[in-house]
């Protein structure tokens, strides 16, 4: 009798469960991107395993930003545990798929993972301590193609600030509106708009979500083939998408007024082949200012002349370009790294910059459109020209 007691403790005691080295491997991967190298929390080091009915939920979370994903698995009991996460993934990414089997101690948070090979040991955390993803009260919903999603964060991203004195600009705005959705990313220094007229919501509303849940969406979007529900409120943001979910804060504040900085009266226009103008960029800009990167943009009749000197060194290029131009003849200066930018990431073969004068922004648009229900526009500021 005292021998079937002790069993029965020892069960209680214990929570086992069986799964596929790979599967995990790969659901650990996708949310891993949310954890810091450093946190104020020393459980957020951890991955959360909370086992309910056969399936484990494995949560990663930086206060900011949650991931929650799903894996059916073999067990008997439910239960919770956090297991430190570079041990786990070091530890995975070593073996081959194969089945491993985790036993835990529910009262001293020891695990034992068994494998083909052998056993390995190491100590978790009491998973209850873990912080609880955030619940969305009243949220509004959207369903948004995965794609197209992935397109417009591709798009915007490279665009938004790193300026911690101003922390709106270090996210994307989603203006919702109820026959179209705009995305806008900015710096100050260059500016993308990325409208969807076939993306629409019951009522209209906006947000900032911030850098890294976007990072992390735009390295995950690419594998998803099916819709993304989008839920927000006043403060939290929530994807879902197959058996994984992101929650992020919001941004808190106003956006700036991105119409008002895009000049509308553009008499001067330059159409030009895009990957021709990249590349001669990229060559150019490698004699340009280390510090302003400036290129030179000339534009006479049918010819651009694109030129960078770095007078420090005594260093210049220059190359020529047939293009179509409208206007008056002008020079123009922009930053390098910023037109680099922008060109790789538009689609078209040609495209078209338009400007009104040396001291104003450009307007960079695809001449072609691969998706009639996308708009882009990017935006540039010159810098000074020194003569």
């Amino acid at each position: 009798m005292l021998a079937l007691l002790t069993d029965e403790n020892n069960k209680k005691r214990r929570m086992k469960f069986i799964v596929s080295s790979e599967i995990l491997l790969k659901k650990l991967q996708l949310i891993g991107g949310v954890l810091n190298a450093s946190n104020t929390l020393p459980i957020l080091d951890d991955f959360l395993f909370e086992i309910k009915k056969g399936e484990l939920s494995i949560t990663a979370s930086d206060l900011e930003t949650t991931m929650v994903t799903k894996i059916s698995i073999e067990a008997k009991e439910d239960g919770v545990i956090a297991i430190p996460a570079k041990l786990l993934l070091d530890t995975l990414k070593t073996f081959p798929d194969q089945p491993l089997t985790f036993t835990i101690d529910n009262e001293n948070f020891g695990i034992e993972i068994s494998s083909d090979y052998g056993k390995y040991k190491l100590t978790g955390h009491d998973g209850s301590e873990f912080p609880k993803t955030p619940k969305l009260e009243s949220p509004s919903t959207i369903d948004v193609d995965a794609s197209i999603l992935s397109n417009a964060v591709n798009k915007t991203l490279f665009a938004s600030g790193n300026d911690e004195l101003r922390p709106v600009m270090s996210g994307v705005f989603f203006e919702i509106n109820n026959d179209d959705i705009t995305f806008v990313a900015t710096d100050a220094h260059k500016l993308v708009k990325y409208k969807r007229t076939d993306l629409k919501a019951d009522k209209g509303a906006s947000f900032i979500l911030p850098k890294k849940p976007l990072t992390l969406l735009k390295n995950i979007l690419g594998n998803v083939g099916e819709d993304v529900k989008i839920e927000y409120n006043e403060t939290n943001a929530m994807f879902l998408f197959g058996s994984t979910k992101m929650t992020s804060r919001l941004i808190d504040g106003k956006y700036p007024n991105y119409n008002a900085v895009i000049p509308t009266e553009n008499p001067n226009s330059l159409t030009v082949g895009r990957n021709a103008l990249l590349n001669s960029i990229k060559r150019v800009s490698i004699f340009s200012n280390k510090t302003t990167h400036q290129v030179r943009l000339k534009m006479t009749g049918s010819e651009l002349h694109i030129s960078a000197e770095d007078l420090d060194f005594a260093n210049e290029a220059n190359e020529r370009l047939t293009c179509q131009y409208e206007g008056e003849d002008m020079e123009i200066g922009f930053n390098s790294r910023f037109l680099i930018e922008m060109l790789a990431n538009l689609e078209s073969d040609d495209v078209n910059i338009a400007m009104s004068a040396s001291n104003r922004a450009g307007i960079l648009t695809p001449c072609e459109k691969t998706d009639d229900a996308e708009e882009v526009l990017m935006l540039v500021m010159p810098v000074m020209l020194n003569n």
